[in-house]
């Protein structure tokens, strides 16, 4: 829904342009309440006549899904995935479509703050790709790669990426209230300290090792602060989550080729 929600405020497209496709009834109400666009159970009648199709499903019901959608997309059509782990070729063969674009949002995309890597295979128009591009923004920032391994490579540093600063927000919050703030004050002082640190490296377009040096006094708190935290191989964790993140990415891309489609 929050992927609708910023198409609609970006005005990408109109509500009535819209047909989204959920199981449950709670979420279709949910979404016609929202933003006033049509909604369905059918997932055949969502896909007729549109020219671009989001497929936006969890991997473990992908093989159900495409298997209904299998040959029911029009072919000028444009089939937009977001299924993690699910490759080019395998939703080709799945959905018997060839105009596939494969796209990684991450999570603050819900607040129009994602990142998104996305490809396009050659049978993609540059019309389409304008079009894509459009749709992507509305979501945050997006970066067009060429090769699919790109993807999980995103997968791994964007995608997980939100999980590794909640923990590292979560840890912070701890940290203040263990030296006396009250949780509501560690946040917000945690929150606003990580918000405006971003931006200022947005605005300075300084290297973060410049930045941290800026606030690195000799001798000071937050020398003995980071002394600390290389000390305990922080940035060595930080650097083998990423790489773990990516390594389970790719075995999961293995475990979603549906034999039978081989």
């Amino acid at each position: 829904m929050s992927k609708i929600r910023g198409l609609l405020s970006q005005k990408v497209v109109k509500a009535n342009q819209i047909i989204a496709s959920d199981p449950l009834e709670s979420p279709r109400i949910k979404m016609q309440d929202m933003y006033n666009v049509h909604t369905t159970s059918n997932n055949v009648e969502a896909v007729q006549g549109a020219s671009i199709v989001v497929l936006g499903v969890k991997p473990q019901v992908l093989g159900m899904v495409s298997s209904v959608l299998k040959s029911q997309i029009h072919p000028t059509a444009l089939v937009l995935s977001i299924v993690a782990g699910a490759s080019v070729s395998f939703l080709q063969k799945a959905l018997n479509h060839a105009r596939i674009v494969r796209a990684i949002p991450n999570l603050p995309a819900q607040v129009g703050m994602g990142t998104t890597v996305w490809m396009a295979i050659p049978e993609v128009t540059d019309e389409e790709r304008i079009k894509v591009k459009a749709i992507l923004q509305s979501l945050g920032e997006e970066i067009a790669v060429q090769s699919e391994n790109y993807i999980n490579m995103a997968t791994g540093l964007s995608g997980a990426g939100p999980g590794f600063v909640f923990l590292f927000i979560e840890a912070m919050i701890d940290a203040g209230v263990k030296i006396g703030f009250s949780r509501v004050e560690a946040q917000k002082l945690t929150l606003q300290t990580i918000a405006g640190s971003v931006e200022l490296m947005h605005q300075s377009s300084e290297h973060p090792a410049v930045l941290r040096n800026k606030v690195t006094s000799p001798g000071g708190a937050t020398s003995a602060g980071i002394y600390e935290l290389e000390k305990r191989g922080m940035r060595t964790a930080i650097c083998d989550a990423v790489y773990a993140a990516f390594q389970r990415t790719q075995e999961l891309a293995e475990l979603n080729q549906l034999p039978e489609l081989e």
